[in-house]
């Protein structure tokens, strides 16, 4: 029974902890959308949600495509370099910038959104266990 409790919590920890590492990304990609040369990234997030619950493989492997992309150089994300995506760009630029703020913009509301959720459910979670606990309705 405890597992269960432990694991539901769990879980969703890792998401929401996954959540706002996407949301630093997305913001990351926004503040540089006029710096030339910057490629965007993003998080793989059903990927890496997989890896943080140990219950997907993380055989892909992504190749850099310029020194230091990965890693903590590279804005020390801290998670698998195969859940960690550079965004295609979606029009050619003269600077090689691909940050599309239309895409940044909605990515990052969504992403909100789905935080915000994440955040309600562990709160409705602990609140359920607490009344069951103290037997209050």
């Amino acid at each position: 029974m405890l597992n269960r409790l432990t694991d539901s919590l769990d879980f969703q920890a890792q998401a929401l902890s996954l959540r706002s590492e996407r949301q630093r990304l997305i913001a990351s990609n926004i503040a540089n959308a006029d710096t030339p040369g910057y490629v965007a990234r993003d998080i793989n997030f059903a990927q890496a949600l997989r890896e943080a619950t140990g219950t997907g493989s993380s055989a892909a492997v992504m190749i850099a495509s310029q020194p230091g992309h990965f890693g903590a150089g590279a804005g020390g994300v801290g998670r698998s370099t195969s859940t960690l995506n550079f965004a295609a760009p979606s029009q050619t630029n003269l600077d090689r910038n691909t940050v599309d703020m239309d895409r940044e913009r909605a990515s990052f509301a969504d992403n909100s959104v789905k935080y915000e959720a994440t955040l309600r459910f562990i709160n409705a979670n602990v609140r359920t266990t607490l009344s069951a606990i103290t037997g209050q309705q």
